[in-house]
């Protein structure tokens, strides 16, 4: 038996449907620019001298860190709180809390159990208070409203024992896009911390379903890396399936069923709009990117055998990579484009397999009990995360070879990884026992730090996009 969720997607082919051609809805629009705060003789106090330190590579760990709220130079109205700019900082603060407590590596304490900083102390912090009450790290910054109605936000990272500045930046948004300066400033405090990439400005496309599961609407929807500021990009008169995000972010890859007929189309973010890449009367399905962007790989069924295509992302003729008899599935690029890993059922149980970026060199990789399905290749390209089916249905990891495979998830149908641009957390999607609701779950490389992430309906097949320009 394939994964449910592969299973459900060759099914789908095969069933009648009559649906509008154009299904998309309202564009989600490009967010606005993030720019670097600059310094200049007119700006605040503490805007002077923001720029970029380069991490290091101590190891942190269960660290410390205290996060009260933002300050505000003066108090001014502003459309992203209706409170004011002091409000905001608070909210602010909220944002960077939760998401270095969620990654598995900190002990934060945000701002409703702390007292606020003045404006003044965020350059000049009051050490002796913060080391009695037992923060190793500090996180202050600030929320101003400039007359143009933009909003510039200051973050700072000090250590407490140390009494000094680990690093400072500034950023100036939209009031509209005040959460990504939080996830800004919450990038820049795990890099210096970590010495590692980070992930938290970010954004995840996913499948949301609603309805029964005999009349399943799937509509392609996006949301942050923390699950705020959720959209739907289709309006569900076509089934929307496996989306995912191009390299550059700029543009989303789907399969969607266009008068019974799948079409693998591509949307651009920034204009709403979506090309046609190919259309197949044959079952279609998982689509995937090759890593510069230029290529795309399905899995195409023909009179019973399923293999892997690779076809130009504009569109043309197609390549066929795979020939093999059986259902070959699902392929998955290493970062450097030369390998691709894959599924397939050839040797009489699906398992996966690697070969190079043309097909060639087909060899399987994966002996331990149980079967391999829809694996994806971690960006930093050391590890392969998948499906492990032994019973129940499990995320696991190993390395590119197949080896020291570790299993991260207990749950009883936990599939379809995604990695973190870090590659150092998965998401997945877990579906309930008995009540068949699915919602998206993500788990560190640890097997520790497990959440579920927030959805309005139902959710399955996240995809992690890369950090946002």
């Amino acid at each position: 038996m394939k994964p449910l969720f592969l299973a459900a997607l060759l099914f789908t082919t095969t069933m009648p449907v009559a649906v509008m051609a154009q299904d998309l809805g309202a564009p989600i629009g490009e967010d606005g620019p993030v720019e670097a705060a600059t310094t200049d003789a007119s700006q605040a106090q503490a805007e002077e001298g923001i720029s970029f330190t380069v991490t290091d590579e101590s190891a942190w760990s269960d660290i410390g860190i205290a996060i009260p709220s933002f300050a505000t130079d003066r108090e001014r109205p502003t459309p992203a709180n209706e409170a004011g700019t002091g409000a905001l900082g608070r909210e602010i603060a909220r944002v960077i809390t939760a998401n270095l407590r969620n990654n598995g590596l900190f002990k934060p304490v945000g701002p409703d159990s702390l007292p606020q900083p003045e404006f003044p102390q965020i350059t000049a912090p009051a050490f002796s208070a913060w080391s009695g009450r037992g923060a190793e790290m500090l996180v202050h910054g600030y929320v101003r409203a400039r007359d143009d109605g933009r909003l510039v936000v200051g973050c700072y990272l000090y250590d407490v024992a140390l009494q000094n500045e680990l690093v400072r930046e500034g950023w100036v948004v939209a009031p509209a896009d005040w959460r990504r300066a939080a996830h800004k400033c919450s990038d820049l405090i795990f890099s210096r911390l970590t010495g590692e990439s980070p992930f938290f400005d970010s954004r995840i496309a996913y499948i949301a379903e609603t309805g029964p599961k005999d009349r399943r609407v799937k509509r392609l929807a996006v949301m942050d890396s923390d699950g705020a500021n959720h959209r739907f990009l289709t309006l569900g008169s076509a089934t929307a399936l496996t989306p995912r995000y191009s390299p550059d972010y700029s543009k989303i890859l789907y399969l969607s069923y266009v008068d019974g007929n799948p079409r693998i189309y591509v949307y651009d973010i920034g204009t709403g709009k979506q090309t046609l890449v190919t259309e197949n009367r044959n079952p279609t399905i998982a689509p995937r990117w090759s890593p510069d962007g230029k290529s795309i790989l399905y899995s195409m069924g023909v009179a019973g055998n399923t293999d892997i295509y690779r076809v130009s992302a504009t569109g043309g003729a197609s390549i066929k990579l795979t020939d093999n008899p059986g259902i070959d599935v699902g392929g998955s690029y290493s970062p450097d484009g030369s390998k691709i890993v894959f599924e397939s059922d050839r040797s009489g149980s699906q398992q996966c397999y690697v070969m190079d970026a043309d097909g060639k060199n087909q060899r399987r990789i994966t002996f331990f009990g149980g079967r391999c399905a829809t694996p994806e290749w971690s960006p930093r390209g050391d590890q392969i995360a998948f499906t492990r089916i032994a019973g129940d249905f499990n995320v696991a990891v190993m390395n590119t070879s197949g080896g020291n495979m570790r299993v991260l998830t207990r749950g009883w149908q936990d599939e379809a990884p995604t990695w973190a641009p870090n590659g150092r957390i998965i998401q997945f999607f877990r579906t309930e026992k008995n009540t068949g609701r699915s919602g998206i779950w993500q788990v560190d490389l640890t097997g520790q730090n497990e959440r579920r992430l927030p959805t309005p309906v139902d959710a399955s097949d996240p995809a992690w996009g890369p950090i946002r320009p």
